[in-house]
């Protein structure tokens, strides 16, 4: 890991700015700074970041709040981007999109006038910080499972199977889905599943951000379903039949956008987040296999996303588990690389296996002599 501390930095590039970091990476370039708004930097945002070969960060708010051990900032470390934490949000009314600012160590300047100052993040710090608030999570897993348990109350319709689900054109019945999120290794894992996808032809679901996921590798979704706030109009174009996940209400703000682009979407009203509706869809409708790309199953992923507890997804899983495969991390158990020497032990065997076959016919041990008389005549001994 990179360490910024006692380094003088003096670094003048163009300036992004965003308080959502996910609509800043979709115009960022290489060797741009990104100025953010984003407490507990988490894993997807980093990521996000660390692809966009950015030169440093700026947070006006600080990376690691000490609720819980966000990953995002070591993932920024590691890969040699600085952070210049907790400089404060008035760096947002005096830098605007587009300017071109000067890092003078620990300081950020503009037109020649000094707008912010922060601390540099260190990675040795950053990690015994987090080993740290690992130790004291007990509190926080307490009111997580509190709230988990409360909000299962609240929507246990989700489990009941009382919900009125959308009527949709893509056929599930007796089919496998491979539904993706742009979630944490989503890359990695779809690499690994990517032949399962070509030898199976599943019906691809993408969760908002997942659908750009599966276009990245090569495929078209044949369904997008979510908010729609982190999805690409060239995924909402693709020709995807669209389903906007909306309030309990009705009320469906992703619509909006969906009707400006022209496109048609049909609506599904339900608690909780848009992977549980997409499961619970693709399990209601008849699906005899969900492979789950990304999804986020454990506290730390919902701590990552804002939300206090999984109550949804706890219902919704409990009811799908019979058909759901979690591929999530299958990247990190096989590792698809095929090492040299592997390739030549097998290479050795084959030649072996298939010389000790020959060698057992007349004419094959006639045909070695007369080579081995040869090379010996070639070569004078």
């Amino acid at each position: 890991m990179s360490n910024f501390r006692g380094e003088s930095m003096e670094i003048k590039a163009v300036a992004r700015i965003d308080d959502r970091t996910k609509n800043l990476v979709k115009r960022i370039k290489p060797g741009e700074i990104a100025i953010i708004d984003h407490t507990d930097l988490d894993h997807v945002a980093a990521d996000s970041l660390c692809k966009a070969r950015i030169k440093m960060v700026i947070n006006a708010s600080p990376s690691i709040s000490g609720r819980y051990p966000n990953p995002g900032p070591s993932m920024l470390l590691k890969e040699g981007i600085a952070i210049l934490d907790n400089v404060g949000k008035s760096i947002f009314e005096k830098v605007r999109d587009g300017d071109l600012i000067e890092i003078r160590d620990n300081q950020v300047w503009k037109d020649g006038e000094l707008v912010a100052e922060g601390e540099y993040l260190e990675a040795n710090a950053v990690n015994l910080r987090l080993r740290e608030i690992r130790k004291n999570l007990g509190s926080e897993l307490d009111k997580f499972l509190h709230n988990t348990l409360e909000y299962a109350v609240k929507e246990k319709e989700l489990i009941l199977g009382t919900l009125s689900l959308p009527e949709v054109d893509t056929v599930f019945e007796d089919r496998p889905v491979m539904m993706v999120v742009r979630g944490q290794n989503y890359r990695e894992d779809l690499t690994i599943v990517k032949s399962y996808i070509d030898d199976v032809n599943p019906v691809l679901v993408g969760v908002d951000g997942g659908a750009d996921a599966l276009l990245e590798f090569g495929y078209r979704p044949d369904v997008i379903i979510g908010d729609m706030d982190s999805v690409s109009d060239a995924a909402l174009k693709s020709g995807a039949e669209i389903i906007v996940h909306a309030y309990t209400d009705g009320r469906a703000p992703g619509m909006e956008r969906i009707k400006a682009l022209g496109l048609e979407a049909k609506v599904f009203p339900a608690p909780g987040t848009s992977e549980d509706i997409a499961m619970l869809l693709a399990y209601e409708k008849g699906a005899d296999l969900i492979v789950a790309v990304g999804t986020h199953s454990n506290m730390i992923d919902f701590l990552e996303k804002g939300r206090k507890g999984m109550g949804s997804t706890f219902l919704v899983r409990l009811k799908v588990g019979s058909i759901l495969v979690d591929a999530r991390g299958v990247s990190k158990i096989y590792q698809g690389r095929v090492k040299l020497r592997y390739l030549l032990q097998v290479s050795l065997a084959g030649i072996v296996t298939i010389g000790v076959v020959l060698f057992q016919t007349d004419w094959s041990r006639n045909m070695m002599r007369t080579f081995w008389l040869q090379l010996k005549i070639l070569l004078g001994f």
